[in-house]
């Protein structure tokens, strides 16, 4: 018997299934594609010694959110690289700014805007776990860490005026590029709250590269499920709940369209308007390359960061994602640059190795990436194209169907709004319950929201557990635990500092 169904296989889905299965519970997972995954896949895609991220590279989150925590990533044999310089920002005439993993250095290297950055961060990697539990919650409850909080909310508003608070354009495009993950306008306070989430982030846990490339991520979760009494269904395209029967607990890693294309039909009125009104943001699109050579840049110190951002000046970042956020395509994108290997060497060979990029686009924008991209990084890195032997772009129109939760091209799988930042995908107390008994919604469409994080998955494993077993705390998901018990089964206790770690639901 089945004890629990999940639906999708994200690392939302994937976090969900791990929460359940070290509960005690049997959990069966279905995906549509061929691979499990979703946007934690590597594969080669020209060369079959170079392996190439289809989704997701540097993952941030995947050092620091709570999930990955307790989860422990590196015990189950993934190694995260961490670059020495998280990320930089190319500038006209040869200029660059850089973030380093020391902020002390970082500072030294921003002038006379150094003690204005440090001032910025260093409060934050002071208290970095709890800002990233606040950040990386269902933000319904009250802080764990009432000081980090309190740091957090001294800081966003003055990052969302026009008005920058730096003296140099390096230190203004530095910040802007990191907002710039967010998707959408700008500034706003959802990617002030973004910008310094990343921002401090490389000087806390860092911006690493899991060795191999993402698809190892996925790998050692779907090890742990397997282990833990749990099956995979790939290949397995499921239309519409009815499919799985009688299984009491339903988790789906899916958007509100999915959503509703799976049991618009059983929704209640309030609830199917709610999501039919849920908005989706700009789309990205994407373009990997094989290349010769490592990355020509024009400033060596960009050859150094584990990721660079494309976009100019503050001026110019806050004019391409407005105008994106408005649908009206530039032909100078906000671009973000990942040549793995500067961090991995074993991702390159025989002379060869993957460059990935992704282009801040419309939404549902058909241009092919490729060439904006390849154009926007010469500008940057004069030579790269001499550099390409092959080369695959995915227009945004048709990134939903590498994954349809990427609505229009949409990875952040909905517009991060201040209200949908909150009321993901529906204004309700507890996000992931839906009004169908023993249904959840687990997928970035709900609270935290996008990245690789685990965390709205493990949250709404959570929800399901508490309401349907009477768990209050989450179960132990380090590496080589027994199975927690489930609705009164066996399990191992925890006491003292493991204990304090603990998720109380």
């Amino acid at each position: 018997m089945t004890d629990a169904a999940i639906v999708g296989t994200g690392p939302n889905g994937l976090a969900a299934a791990v929460t359940l299965a070290r509960a005690g519970l049997r959990v069966a997972l279905f995906e549509k594609a061929d691979t499990a995954g979703g946007g934690l896949r590597t594969a080669p895609l020209f060369d079959r010694d170079v392996p190439h991220d289809l989704c997701s590279a540097v993952h941030p989150m995947a050092a620091a959110s709570r999930f990955f925590r307790r989860f422990d990533l590196p015990a189950r044999g993934v190694r995260l690289l961490q670059p020495t310089v998280p990320y930089a920002h190319p500038l006209p005439g040869g200029r660059a700014a850089a973030a380093w993993r020391g902020l002390a250095r970082t500072a030294e290297h921003l002038g006379t805007d150094g003690p204005r950055w440090r001032k910025l961060m260093e409060p934050l990697t002071d208290r970095s776990e709890g800002v990233v539990d606040l950040l990386l919650s269902g933000q319904r409850t009250v802080p764990r860490d009432p000081l980090a909080a309190l740091r957090l909310a001294l800081r966003v508003p003055a990052q969302t005026t026009a008005r920058s608070r730096f003296a140099t354009e390096a230190a203004e495009a530095l910040l802007t590029g990191v907002a710039a993950h967010a998707v959408g306008r700008l500034p706003s306070l959802p990617a002030a709250a973004i910008a310094l989430l990343l921002g401090h982030l490389a000087h806390s846990t860092g911006w690493p590269l899991p060795e191999g490339g993402s698809g190892r991520i996925a790998e050692a979760m779907i090890a742990d499920i397997t282990a833990h009494g749990g099956t995979l269904h790939t290949g397995h395209h499921v239309r519409d709940l009815a499919e799985l029967g009688d299984i009491p607990l339903v988790l789906l890693d899916v958007g509100p369209r999915e959503f509703l294309a799976l049991a618009g039909h059983r929704l209640p009125t309030r609830y199917r308007r709610a999501l039919q009104r849920y908005r989706y943001g700009p789309g990205a699109a994407k373009a990997d390359f094989l290349v010769s050579a490592p990355i020509p840049w024009r400033n060596p110190l960009v050859g150094r960061a584990g990721t660079v951002h494309l976009g100019g000046t503050r001026a110019d970042i806050l004019r391409q994602e407005n105008a994106t956020a408005a649908g009206r395509p530039v032909p100078d994108p906000f671009v973000l640059v990942v040549d793995p290997a500067v961090t991995d060497p074993s991702r390159a060979a025989g002379g060869r190795r993957p460059v990935w990029a992704y282009a801040h686009v419309p939404n549902g924008d058909r241009r092919d990436p490729v060439e904006l991209i390849r154009r926007r990084i010469e500008q940057y890195a004069p030579g790269f194209t001499d550099t390409i032997v092959a080369a695959r772009g995915i227009p945004a129109a048709d990134y939903e169907t590498y994954n349809p939760n990427y609505t229009g091209g949409d990875i952040g799988a909905g517009a991060l709004t201040l209200r949908q930042s909150i009321a993901r995908p529906a204004a309700r107390w507890n996000p992931y319950r839906t009004p169908l008994p023993g249904v959840y919604l687990c997928s970035a469409a709900t609270p935290p929201g996008p990245s690789v994080h685990g965390m709205c998955g493990h949250l709404a494993a959570l929800s399901a557990l508490r309401r349907h077993h009477g768990l209050r705390h989450s179960p132990d998901l380090s590496p080589g635990s027994g199975r927690a018990g489930a609705g009164g089964r066996t399990g191992g206790r925890q006491t003292g500092k493991k204990r304090k770690e603990e998720e109380t639901i």
